[in-house]
């Protein structure tokens, strides 16, 4: 069973194990959509930091920031 992810959540990156050049983990964004498939989902992420990598689910995993927690400013 993998993070149920709705468009407009917050997440923060757990881990990205499959990819050869992975967004950071902890890296903060936002989905702007979710793909589902039978077993599996692509999430479409835009990261805080530019980057533009889908998340492959589950093999990636995230977990999603409350909408009223409040990061350390940068």
């Amino acid at each position: 069973m993998h993070t149920r992810l709705n468009k407009g959540d917050r997440i923060r990156l757990v881990s990205m194990p499959q990819d050869p050049d992975p967004i950071p983990v902890g890296s903060l964004g936002t989905v702007i959509d979710v793909h589902e498939h039978h077993d599996w989902m692509q999430v479409d992420v835009d990261w805080d930091n530019g980057r533009s990598l889908m998340l492959t689910m589950p093999d990636d995993c995230v977990a999603i920031v409350e909408p009223n927690h409040h990061e350390p400013s940068k």
